[in-house]
């Protein structure tokens, strides 16, 4: 039978090599603060993860997990609250050692799986929340039926300056006209 944890520390000490644990991450008021503050966020709500802790090979854990929230962030063009809903899967592997990275700045070598992270004495759970939470953010959230205006400026008597005008193959594509 496995065991139950709710706290956002999990100690190596707690865990037995032939068990898994169970983790259902409970939020205080000072955690759901931090993370907010930490991400910007207007609000976080709903927000759970809940998942395994299980052995992977001799001394290596594996986490597996589903992150839930519901957030509103500021619309990158009013500031009006965004809400949206996040319901990911979260896959982590603890190792005791990962591979060592070359000395040379010029020759280094991707780890193979980007879910691999270094084996401390603690798994901070909300750490791994708050981590894989960013990562799903929309970099630029905005609200529905909110539209940009293009203006364009410049010296009088003289083209304005556009984005299409700005890009260097735009011009030999005029120039090519022009040749026609």
């Amino acid at each position: 039978m496995r065991t139950k944890h709710t706290q956002q520390n999990l100690e190596l000490k707690h865990l037995v090599q032939n068990q898994g644990v169970d983790f259902d991450l409970e939020f205080s008021e000072v955690s759901i603060s931090q993370i907010m503050q930490k991400l910007e966020l207007i609000s976080l709500r709903k927000a759970k993860f809940l998942g395994t802790i299980l052995p992977l090979g001799t001394g290596d854990w594996k986490l597996s997990g589903i992150l839930g929230a519901s957030v509103d962030q500021p619309c990158s063009l009013t500031l009006a609250p965004v809400r949206t809903r996040i319901d990911i899967p979260v896959v982590r592997n603890f190792r005791r050692s990962l591979p060592e990275l070359s000395k040379n700045v010029l020759e280094r070598e991707m780890h193979e799986d980007d879910n691999d992270e270094q084996l401390d004495n603690v798994i901070d759970i909300l750490k791994i929340f708050s981590e894989a939470l960013s990562l799903e953010l929309p970099d630029y959230p905005r609200t529905k039926n909110v539209f940009t205006e293009i203006v364009d400026y410049g010296p009088p008597g003289v083209a304005a300056l556009t984005d299409d005008s700005a890009k260097p193959f735009a011009v030999l594509a005029t120039l090519k006209s022009r040749l026609k």
